[in-house]
Parts: C-alpha cells; structure tokens; sequence
C-alpha cells in the first residue's frame, strides 16, 4: 500500500506538468486565433476607409486574407470575406486581384457548404467583384457563382436572399449575354418569389435585379414577363415605400421600352391612373422613374399615346416639367414629344393642357444642350400639324427662341439640328404673319421658309399685304441679299410682285441715292 501510495504520489508532479505543458501549447494556439481574429477584423475595418486601400494593397493583404476564408473558425472566415468584399468593392484593380489571387472559386465552394453570415459575406464579395466590369462579371460566373448564388435565393434567412439577388443583379446588369446567363441559371422565377417576401430590402433588391435582366432585349424582358412579374409589380406602384416605387417604376418602364407588346403587357396590369400619382411623389427617384415609364410607353403606338392622354397623363406630365429641373425633367419633355408627334388631336391636348410654356422654358433656361435639343424637338412635334398648332407656338414666341438657339455660337450640333428642323417644320405651317416677320432676321437657310409663307399668304390677304408694308417687312425682304436663281430670290421676286413697282423701289435700299442722283442730274433751268 505504501509502495502505491508512494508510486501515485511521484505521479501527480507529472501530471500537473503535462497539464501545463499542454496549457502552454494551447496557449499558443488560442493567441494565434486572437491574432487572426484581431488581424481580419482591424483589416475589415481599414477597409471602410478609402485613405487606408493602397497602403493595404502594398502590404499584400490579398494574399493574407486568401487563406483566412478557409479558417477553422467560423467568425475569421466571415470577416476575411468581409474585408474582400470591402477592398474589391473600393476599384476594379484590387476587384481584380481577388481574381488572380483564385480567391473566387473558394468563395463559390463556401457558398454552399457555410452558415448564413458566411453566405451573406461571399455574396458580397461576388456582387463587388462584379459592379466593375464585363469581363470581372464573366469572371465571376465562370468560377462557377450562378449556380451556388441562385440556391442563395431559396434560402431561408432573408438577408442572404438579398446578398444573392443583389449580386446576380450586377452581373446581369453589364450585358445582354451576362443576363441571358443569369436567366439560364434559373435565376428569374425565383427573383419574382424574392419579390413577395414581405421585407422591403428584399423586394427593392429583387426588383433592380429583374430590371437589371429586362434592359438589354425584348426576349430576357418577355421571360421577366413569362414569370408573372407585372401583376405584381404594378401592385406595388402605389406602395408607400418611395425607394421601392423607383425600383417597380424603373422595372417596368425595361420591360415597355422594348416592343408595343411588351408596353401593352404594362399597361394591361392597370398601371393608370397610378402611375401618374407617382409624378407627384415626394421622392424626385420616383417622380423621375415614373416619367420614364410613361415615355417608354408613349412612344410606340397613337393608341398607347391616346390612352395616357385619356387617363389625365398630359396635364400631370407637364406639371411634372414645369416643376422638375435639369435631367429629370428629360423623360417628361420626351413624353409630350412623343404625344403629340403622332396626331393632330394628341398634338392639340398637348397645347391644350399648357405644354408649351414648360418645354420653352426649358429650350431657354436649362444649362445642359440636350435638354434644350430635347424641348425644341418637342416643340417641333407639336407645331408641325396644322397652321392652329404653328401659330399656337407662334404666338408664345417660341419661333424666335428657337431661331435664338440655332444661332447661338455655344449650341451643340445637335441642338442645331434639332432647332433648325423644329423651325423649318414649323414656319412652314405657320400662316400667322405678324408671328414671322421677327423671322425676317434669320440667316438665308431658315429665311427661305419664311419668305415663303409670306409668298403663299400674301396674295390672298390684302390686309396682309398692307400691313406687311405698314410694319417694315417690305422693306426688310428688299435688303435681302439673294442670289439669283435661288428660291428665296424667286420667292422675294413673287412678293414684289403683289406691289406696285414704286412702292417695291421706295423700299428698296438703294432708292435714296436714286432720288439724289435724280436730283443732282435734275436741270430747272433746262
């Protein structure tokens, strides 16, 4: 007994050494995990800092952080994904960097293997190496991501939904044949049930993507369609959400734009008289978006541009632009361009809702060359129809703006173009004269319209005629400089030709010095 008692006694010193020993050698290993966890936290955190990413990038954090997603320990792996997503979200080089470091198919293998805070954090990464470019996007489906992100998208935590749908929304945004890739992954079907869930992040999210994959062509639009998306995104343009009303706006002026089929498919799921609740929205996202998607409408058919008008759509969109300013208040101009382009009726509810004011303070207010391009093309829709509608913006002196414009020396070349046929389009409906003689000014190219008018109205007015005499024109046309053989020569010759030779020799330029030259050869004593 006492030979045991004395063989356990000389045990326990090595025990408690061992159990030291082993203490020391944990220790080691817990201090490594502590450094790891302070190491990828710290640089999780340098990277919310834009000052903090070339310093981070020389010191070769890519290749630090790579092994990291492979940790034993779950919260390293995350935030190593974290500062990833951070660093490739700050520029395209280090986006590429996580590529050539072969960080992506890692990311793609834990997508399907980790919990949910993983899952959330390697979508993110894919989503910032994405947003850059094509060929980042290409990158990332070729690691193999559509398919493990659009299993994300039947998770059951809605947050990493959200990561999923955000980041096949960047990759299909880039080009027709990324979005054909999603589509083809099966991504749609499963973006429309994102849509129902009841939180907003979500349905803001899986809307954008949907709009993401409509914008490039009518066949990826149609397979939004297929999906049962407008139904339910229509319902939702009179959510009280403002940033998901942009996404629903946005959403599904992609998918009209396309085709009258697919713009008909919109307005079938009873969009008006709602959508123009939304030109009024607090929000100037929704207000903006809303526009967009009545023009996108508008422009295909006169049925489609009926129906708006119908609906009250002109008088909203022209308080819409009286209001909006710079950019937003492009699809607006466009809207009533497009209105008015196919018809006189339309073209007279444009007038007749006050559209002209608007869109002529835009052609002379607005800084931006395509805005004022924009309302002079409008403005030429409109006036184009009859001589009711030229002298309709005649008489708001828009003829002279728009010759203004033309002649501006700062004006774009399109904005040139535009003004001229807007002028010409309209001038030569125009039978109000008093409105044109300011046009007696313009350069020969536009004066030629305008002289004309005058030769077709002229000889059937003689109250015209006289107070064509009365207010100068005759006398401006006279010191037109014309070449011979041209029209406006010949349309000058016409108009003379309604007047007495006297009257046309009074008026013309050199008939003072005719009259003295008479005199000094004038002999009484003869």
């Amino acid at each position: 007994r006492s030979a045991k008692s004395a063989h356990h006694c000389s045990l326990l010193p090595q025990a408690s050494l061992w159990r030291s020993m082993s203490r020391a050698v944990l220790q080691v290993f817990e201090e490594y995990q502590k450094a790891r966890v302070t190491f990828v936290q710290t640089v999780a955190d340098l990277a919310t800092r834009p000052q903090n990413i070339d310093a981070l990038q020389n010191a070769g954090v890519m290749a630090l952080l790579r092994p990291l997603l492979l940790d034993n320990v779950a919260s390293i792996q995350q935030s190593a994904a974290l500062a990833l997503g951070r660093l490739a979200n700050y520029s395209d080089e280090l986006a590429e960097s996580v590529v050539t470091h072969e960080i992506l198919p890692q990311l793609v293998y834990s997508l399907s293997q980790q919990n949910r805070f993983y899952k959330k954090a390697a979508a993110f990464v894919l989503r910032a190496v994405s947003k850059h470019s094509p060929q980042l996007a290409q990158a990332v489906v070729d690691s193999g991501a559509l398919d493990a992100l659009v299993t994300c998208l039947e998770e059951f935590d809605p947050s990493v939904k959200e990561a999923a749908a955000w980041a096949l929304g960047y990759i299909a945004r880039h080009t027709k044949e990324l979005a054909q890739t999603v589509v083809d992954a099966g991504a749609v079907p499963l973006l429309v049930l994102c849509f129902q869930e009841p939180e907003l992040t979500l349905k803001r999210i899986s809307a954008s993507a949907l709009s993401d994959i409509c914008k490039h062509s009518p066949e990826l639009a149609q397979t939004v369609v297929d999906a049962g998306a407008v139904s339910l995104l229509a319902k939702d343009i009179s959510h009280n959400d403002a940033p998901l009303k942009r996404q629903v706006c946005s959403c599904l002026a992609q998918i009209a734009k396309h085709s009258v089929d697919l713009a008909e498919v919109v307005v079938e799921a009873e969009i008006f008289p709602r959508i123009l609740h939304c030109l009024k929205d607090i929000d100037e996202f929704v207000r903006k978006n809303a526009s967009t998607c009545i023009r996108e409408i508008a422009r295909h058919t006169p049925d489609l541009a009926k129906l708006i008008v119908n609906a009250g759509g002109v008088a909203a969109m022209v308080d819409y632009i009286t209001e909006a300013r710079g950019n937003n208040r492009l699809p607006g101009i466009m809207t009533l361009g497009y209105i008015a382009a196919f018809s006189e009726t339309l073209a007279l509810a444009v007038v007749v809702s006050k559209g002209i004011p608007p869109l002529k303070d835009a052609l002379i207010n607005e800084p931006e060359d395509h805005l004022k391009a924009a309302a002079a093309w409008s403005l030429g829709q409109i006036g184009r129809h009859s001589p009711d509608h030229a002298r309709a913006l005649a008489e708001a002196d828009v003829l002279r703006r728009l010759l203004a414009v033309y002649l501006h020396q700062d004006s774009s070349e399109d904005l040139q173009t535009k003004a001229k046929r807007a002028l010409k389009s309209v001038i030569q409906k125009c039978t109000h004269l008093p409105a044109l003689e300011p046009l007696l000014e313009a350069p020969p190219n536009i004066l030629k319209y305008v002289v004309q008018q005058f030769a077709k109205v002229l000889p059937n007015d003689v109250n015209a005629r006289r107070s064509f005499v009365q207010s100068g024109g005759l006398q401006k046309i006279q010191e037109v400089k014309a070449e011979v053989g041209s029209k406006l020569h010949d349309y000058i010759d016409e108009i003379n030709m309604l007047y007495p030779p006297e009257i046309v020799q009074y008026y013309s330029p050199n008939y003072a010095e005719t009259l003295l030259k008479k005199m000094d050869e004038f002999n009484p004593t003869g």
